[in-house]
């Protein structure tokens, strides 16, 4: 007790842990879950975005949503690959969820939620055309960079090496949404389109951020995991979006 004590105050006061062999069964699991969840919603982004493709606009649009879809299996193999040090099966792992399958687009985010794999609720839904899945795009996007900033702290640091790798890769993907908004929102026409995503894609992104009871926050902060509530990180990406979407007349 009073070594796994020692450990916890070590990590709350910023120390970090750089193999397997350091972790102790409760940070291990919680961290596993980290990275799951991660690995998950990236797989299931890729092949999310990959059936947007061939419903692009323009060559350049294309070609985005093309690198969004390379990129983020990347991102995802590269956090698959700090998994396999804790006996995660690599080649099993990438190929066990159907990451393509989506519900039906009015499901209630509670159905979401209790689906087998760990991808955020967001990615359990599907695409309405090439406007519905650029606003979703904005939306994520703002929303991961606020994740990353959080997950770039983490007390593993193989992985949080790997989250600030990560980090500019997934903040041009939201760049390249925004870009794609800002042409949409360019005519009335697509503003009352990407307006009606907005109200669809809104809450589900809202729900990436969780609900994390503060005794498990608690936890989560002594061990290094997390240093950040769900609530201020929440309001962090609110407050962006806003931002972004008063810029083009979508709020």
């Amino acid at each position: 007790m009073s070594e796994q004590m020692g450990l916890e105050s070590y990590l709350e006061q910023g120390g970090v842990l750089t193999s397997p062999g350091n972790a102790p069964p409760r940070y291990r699991g919680e961290l596993l879950k980290i990275m799951a969840s991660f690995v998950d919603s990236e797989l299931a982004g890729s092949a999310g975005f990959a059936d947007t493709i061939n419903a692009a606009p323009g060559i350049k649009e294309r070609i985005s949503a093309a690198r969004i879809v390379l990129e983020k299996a990347d991102h995802a193999e590269r956090v698959l690959k700090v998994m396999s040090e804790f006996g995660v099966d690599e080649g099993r792992y990438a190929t066990h969820h159907p990451w393509a399958a989506r519900l039906p687009r009015e499901a209630p985010l509670a159905q979401a939620r209790q689906a087998s794999d760990m991808r955020l609720p967001v990615f359990h839904f599907p695409f309405a055309g090439w406007v519905d899945a650029v606003t979703m795009n904005v939306l994520m996007g703002e929303a991961v960079g606020v994740q990353l900033g959080e997950l770039s702290r983490i007390s593993y640091a193989p992985l949080a090496d790997v989250f600030r790798s990560i980090a500019p890769r997934e903040a041009r993907h939201a760049i390249l949404g925004f870009e794609g908004l800002t042409k949409i929102a360019a005519k009335e026409a697509g503003r009352e389109v990407a307006r009606a995503s907005i109200a669809y894609w809104r809450p589900r992104v809202a729900e990436s951020f969780g609900h994390a009871k503060p005794e498990r926050f608690a936890m989560l902060k002594r061990l290094g995991l997390r240093h950040e509530s769900a609530d201020a990180l929440s309001r962090r990406w609110k407050d962006q979006i806003d931002a972004r979407l008063a810029s083009l007349n979508l709020l």
